[in-house]
This record gives structure tokens, sequence and C-alpha cells, in this order.
């Protein structure tokens, strides 16, 4: 309650956590599985993300992916809602993506926190704020851990907790930050609690490790059978005589490519 109060800018009484897997529009669908999926006590909903290692990002730099990626959670939360009963769109309740991030988003703002909502391009009229997108850069806290704790908002204090707490550097100003909250006393005594179970860090370890593994095999392998698939449809048009240009347009190969397989 204490940490979305921070980032909506009211005073949340009531959360209640939600299934953290939404049900697939069809068969064929994957479902998204949320990190923290909750209700605040007006209806709103809220998923809160962190997202703490590069996701594969486009080569100009712009973290399109992370943002279509929020995009798409976004508005898949706002439109599960439940249709049945509703007769006026504009009484559906307002749906927040939150994302903490360990990375650099938007370089060309100082600010940390960085919030969107619908409005005209040119004139900036607020269309609706039905939806809200915000991310929360753990990278740019450099000045704000350097601030007296005191003059510190709640939500520098969760975010300098979050970034810094293993931090061995850190240690006096974390140690003050998690002093000067009852909510977050409790959250560094879960911390410590977790830390010292080393038993069950190294399971947990060794599970995300299985699991990540799994993953890029899966994917590498699914991307050597595209690729061996590619081979196997360019050899056959070079063996109709098609010109070496349109098999490398039709197959996605380059012209080296094709060298390493012709006769």
């Amino acid at each position: 309650m204490n940490l979305i109060s921070s980032i909506i800018g009211r005073t949340v009484i009531d959360v209640v956590l939600l299934p953290n897997e939404l049900a697939p529009g069809d068969t064929e669908e994957k479902a998204e599985r949320f990190d923290v999926n909750c209700k605040i006590d007006d209806g709103s909903q809220i998923n809160l993300e962190m997202q703490a290692s590069h996701m594969i990002e486009d080569l100009d730099g712009q973290h399109r992916n992370l943002k279509g990626k929020s995009v798409y959670y976004l508005t898949d939360l706002h439109s599960s809602q439940p249709a049945k009963g509703l007769r006026r769109y504009d009484r559906l309740a307002r749906s927040y993506q939150i994302t903490f991030c360990s990375y650099t988003i938007f370089s060309n703002t100082q600010d940390y926190m960085n919030s969107f909502s619908l409005r005209h391009d040119t004139t900036g009229e607020l269309l609706s704020d039905a939806i809200s997108l915000t991310f929360v850069e753990l990278s740019k806290l450099s000045e704000v851990v350097k601030k007296p704790v005191r003059d510190m908002t709640d939500l520098d204090k969760w975010s300098v907790f979050l970034q810094y707490a293993p931090d061995l550097e850190h240690r006096e100003i974390v140690n003050k930050v998690i002093e000067s909250e009852e909510v977050l006393q409790v959250a560094g005594d879960l911390l410590m609690n977790i830390s010292k179970n080393e038993r069950e860090r190294a399971i947990y370890r060794s599970r995300r490790k299985f699991q990540t593994d799994l993953q890029s095999d899966l994917a590498t392998a699914e991307d050597r059978g595209r690729r061996q698939s590619a081979f196997t449809i360019a050899k056959n048009l070079l063996s109709m005589d098609m010109p070496r240009e349109q098999v490398a347009a039709a197959t996605g190969l380059t012209l080296k490519d094709l060298e390493s397989i012709l006769p």
C-alpha cells in the first residue's frame, strides 16, 4: 500500500492481491504472468513489474521491446475486466502498469520516474486517464541517495531500498532509510530473513538458473531449426537455378551464407 501510494500520488488504504496469471484471450494465446497483480480500494487494477536485466533490445537503444511489453501488459490488464453487467466503458476501473527497472530507459531526462497516459500529440490535452504507464528507473538514483533521509519522498526511500539494500557501500544510508519508516523496517526484516536462509537462496538460484537455461536452450534450438530450414529451402531454390539475390530475399540468408552451400 505504501509503495503504490508513493507512485500514484494518493493514500491507498487497502490492497487485494489477485492471481498473477491472466486467462488467455483464445486457446492459441499464452497467458501473461505478472510479478504482482493487485486491486486497490477504489477498484483500480495495478500490475507491478521488476525488470532487473536487459531485455533483447533494438540496436538504436530505444528499448522498444520493454516499452512494447509494458504497453501489452497494461492493455491486456485493462481489457481483462469482466464485461458482464457493464453498461458504460467510462465506468471501467483504472489500470496502472508500473515497471521498476534497474537500467536507464529515458536517457534524455534526469527524472527517475516517468509516467504516461493518453494525450493529444501536440496540445497535450488529456484524452483519458483510464490507463497509466509508469517506469521507475533505479539506475538514476545517484543524486537521490545523497539526500538527507528527512528530505526524501516515500518513493525516494523505496527506490533507494530496492536498488541499494544488498550494496555494502551504501549500507549506512540504507539503514537510515529503513529506520525512517515502519513499512521499510518490515521490508528490511523480511530481506534479512531471506538472506540468512542460504539453503533456500541456493534452491532459488538453482531453480532460476535451470528455468533460464531451459528457456535459452529452447530459443536457441528454435533459431537453429529455422536457420537449418532456410538452408534446405535455399538449396532447393538454387538447384532450380533461381538467382542468388532472389534466394537470399526469399530465405533471409545472406549471399555469404549461400556461397557456403554452393557445390
